[in-house]
């Protein structure tokens, strides 16, 4: 048995090197590659994922899975190396029914697209992305159709994100938390307003950038071991186990946009930087779905990011940092500028109360394409008409519209509900860790974060992808994905901000 691991071990690792290599193209296109190597960069994309996919369905690989599983029983259930061949298993059943022509376009059109949709939103203009786009779309319908049959065509796509999830499953979910939220934000609508004006004017650069940078630094983000650019949509790559880069955007005039997008994706970042070493270069060495990774991102954004404790300790900085616009704003008044809830345009900017609806009104959408009752040249009016329905706002262009998301130039179809999937799961791990650190507000308050790191390191980093999600938050938490904890934590923090 031990043989024929080691040999697959082998064969994993060097795909997963070529995914990492893919990866880190995807990244250097995000960041600093010319505009016009796009083409270029498709076809380099496509070529290394085509060979990963062809050496990962070998027929070599096929047969030591089929044996290695036969003699599963030898070893403990939660072994690295049980688990290993679980995953391997799973994802070679799913990857052998897909061709390697089609994961050759697929990888070429969305690396083209994403180029495509840079100048789009930046021109406005949704008629010049409309065809990446349908080709995106049939693509991705495409792929459902190798897992033929399924229970909706949206389950495939929805599954390469958050397995053993089903369109269903998540519709259940929001069904649940929609309307609660909703007369959430109903009530906080007949309460005075938060004045958050003295968040806008004009804030440095550079100031901004280094704060921002201050503030992962002591949530344990590890600079030997990644780094921080810019990017139209930011976003975190994880290029192999000790190389994990994070990106921000920052706006000259508004200060929390790339404050608070550093510590989302500093969230992500430390997931993957947590993952047991033991796991590298093999399809465990990973969050274990992304609605887990959203947990941590929305963990140290929203549960730390927007907390009084935090803020206790990192206000006078702040206002250190912008004497002149903040010299004169309490904390208070800060602390409740941050938590104004107000339904807005922008998903990634959007208050804690109405995020959740952003995400909902995508995978209303998501579906509709993917089953062909929307087509993509009717998108635009689409969501401007969710949009008005979910938010009660209409969008006065694409680029706040249609076009403000990465995800779908991307290919990232079936990925939005993982986001509000997260900030369920993240209360429920939060509840926890109140639980298991009780002084953890004591140590927020000192800026200190280093007890939280290690306990999310020890119940969820370090197991990398080992486990199917539902799996590992039932093993955490002793329950699946529930409302219940997040409407909670809702419920209170928007009664005290808002008197209720």
């Amino acid at each position: 048995m031990q043989e024929k691991l080691d040999q697959l071990k082998a064969i994993l690792a060097e795909v997963y090197d070529l995914s990492s290599a893919a990866a880190l193209l995807g990244w250097d296109q995000q960041t600093y590659m010319p505009s016009a190597g796009a083409e270029g960069r498709g076809h380099q994309i496509a070529t290394l994922e085509k060979i990963a996919h062809n050496k990962f369905t070998s027929d070599q690989v096929g047969q030591l899975i089929e044996d290695l599983v036969a003699d599963l029983k030898q070893l403990d259930p939660d072994s690295d190396d049980a688990c290993l061949i679980k995953v391997s298993d799973r994802e070679y059943k799913k990857q052998t029914r897909v061709t390697s022509e089609w994961v050759e376009n697929f990888a070429r059109e969305t690396t083209i697209a994403h180029q495509v949709w840079e100048k789009a939103r930046s021109e406005n203009n949704f008629a010049g992305f409309q065809p990446n786009l349908e080709r995106i779309f049939e693509l991705r319908r495409e792929y459902s159709a190798f897992f033929v049959p399924y229970e909706h065509v949206y389950d495939p796509i929805l599954d390469d994100f958050e397995p053993g999830l089903k369109t269903a499953d998540v519709q259940e979910i929001f069904k649940t938390l929609r309307p609660q939220q909703v007369e959430l934000i109903k009530a906080i609508s007949e309460k005075p307003q938060v004045d958050d004006s003295f968040l806008r004017g004009e804030f440095d650069d550079r100031k901004q950038w280094d704060f921002g940078v201050s503030v992962i630094t002591a949530f344990g983000y590890d600079w030997n071991r990644g780094r921080q650019d810019r990017a139209a949509h930011p976003f975190t790559e994880s290029n192999g186990r000790d190389d994990v880069r994070i990106t921000t955007r920052i706006y000259p005039d508004e200060l929390t946009a790339g404050m608070f997008s550093s510590m989302h994706e500093a969230g992500h970042a430390l997931y993957e930087l947590g993952v047991d070493h033991a796991l590298a270069r093999s399809p465990l060495a990973s969050g274990a779905s992304l609605a887990l990774h959203e947990s941590q991102s929305r963990m140290y954004e929203n549960l730390l990011g927007r907390s009084m404790p935090f803020w206790e300790f990192y206000y006078p900085r702040l206002q250190d940092t912008f004497p002149a616009q903040l010299g004169n704003v309490s904390l208070e008044d800060f602390y409740r500028g941050i938590n104004k809830v107000e339904p807005s345009l922008i998903r990634v900017e959007a208050d804690e109360a109405t995020y959740n609806l952003h995400v909902m009104l995508r995978l209303e959408l998501e579906i509709a394409l993917m089953e062909r009752s929307l087509e993509v040249k009717d998108l635009p009016e689409a969501w401007n008409a969710k949009m008005e329905q979910f938010l009660g706002v209409t969008p006065p262009n694409d680029a706040d519209g249609v076009l403000q998301d990465v995800h779908w130039s991307s290919g990232l179809i079936g990925y939005f509900s993982t986001y509000a999937l997260g900030n369920l799961i993240s209360l429920q791990l939060w509840e926890l860790i109140q639980q298991d650190i009780p002084n953890l507000p004591d140590q927020v308050r000192k800026g200190q974060f280093g007890e939280l790191l290690e306990w999310l390191r020890r119940k969820v980093h370090r197991h990398g992808a080992k486990y199917e999600p539902q799996d590992l938050i039932m093993r955490i938490t002793g329950s699946k994905i529930d409302p219940v904890p997040y409407m909670r934590y809702l419920n209170n923090k928007y009664s005290q901000i808002y008197e209720l």
